[in-house]
């Protein structure tokens, strides 16, 4: 039952969108934008979709705390967590309800692969299996398992767990409109991996800090430049393929984040073994290092359409 909900539910354990969602929204909004404004304009939908998931997360943490205060069980006070969960998740009917259909694409589809790709099949490929290995070292530092180590590590409550992830989630989304002005002066490519990696040699030193609040404040800086990344991925896929296969394009390279997200929880068992080696945040840095070094390499020469 827990997988069918999992699966059909699309519960998302990084605290991030998954499932066909994702695709659909960025080729709309890609529908009737120009590369120059994709950018800034994916930088606030992501800022949105932090914001969201920083009040969510606070109101989770302290939620749980606040029902167990009135005499519910921890089973109980995580039971009427997730029931909510679902009933604002519900509520996405009705945001979808009133998209015009100038959303949808104008352009005569071209014949298409079994995937739903043409002319830009070979690099969506080839992108998917850069962003496939990203998703894997992702995977061992998902917003889950970043609290479950501060748990381990330093004893975190759930109410201190909800206030890290709340900020974390804040600062990812501010560093997402930052992205969009990077952008614009270095480029796409340049503006990945030259924010990314910054980030991923923060992730590696969080286990050698020798307190909380230094452990703290070196998440949340790694938090600030982590996702910058996100808005001009979204973009660069949007703009190296051609328009009608834009969802197809989003699809793909999704489907492929999820697979690679989805290999590296097998692995942490013993990781989690002597949280204090901090084992999943300096593999995950190391990998996510290499993927961007890359991408750097093998993206640089590609040029974004209109």
């Amino acid at each position: 039952m827990l997988l069918l909900a999992a699966t059909i539910g699309v519960i998302s354990p990084s605290g991030n969108e998954i499932g066909p969602f994702l695709p659909v929204e960025q080729a709309a909004l890609s529908e009737k934008l120009p590369l120059d404004r994709r950018v800034v304009v994916f930088a606030w939908y992501n800022l949105a979709g932090y914001f969201a998931a920083a009040v969510g997360s606070f109101a989770g943490g302290t939620g749980v705390k606040v029902i167990q205060s009135h005499g519910w069980s921890v089973h109980e006070s995580y039971r009427a967590v997730i029931v909510a969960h679902g009933l604002v998740a519900g509520l996405m009917l009705l945001c979808y309800l009133p998209l015009s259909k100038a959303t949808e694409t104008q352009h005569v589809k071209p014949r298409a692969s079994r995937f739903g790709l043409g002319e830009s099949r070979r690099t969506v490929f080839k992108l998917s299996a850069l962003f496939s290995l990203d998703a894997f070292a992702g995977g061992f530092v998902m917003q889950s398992l970043i609290a479950y180590w501060f748990h381990l590590r330093w004893n975190a409550d759930v109410a201190q767990l909800g206030m890290i992830l709340l900020f974390g989630n804040l600062c990812a989304g501010v560093s997402s409109l930052v992205a969009g002005r990077l952008a614009k002066r270095f480029g796409l490519v340049n503006t990945m991996v030259w924010t990314h990696i910054p980030s991923n040699v923060l992730l590696i030193l969080v286990p050698f800090m020798q307190s909380f609040p230094l452990a703290i404040g070196v998440i949340l800086a790694r938090f600030c430049l982590s996702q910058m990344d996100v808005p001009t991925r979204q973009a660069f896929v949007m703009s190296v393929v051609k328009p009608e296969e834009r969802s197809a394009a989003g699809g793909v390279t999704n489907v492929a984040r999820s697979l690679g997200v989805s290999l590296s929880p097998l692995l942490l068992a013993p990781m989690f073994a002597t949280p204090t080696l901090g084992l999943p945040l300096i593999t995950a840095g190391t990998i996510k290092v290499i993927y961007d070094l890359t991408l750097w390499r093998m993206c640089r020469s590609i040029s974004p359409e209109l």
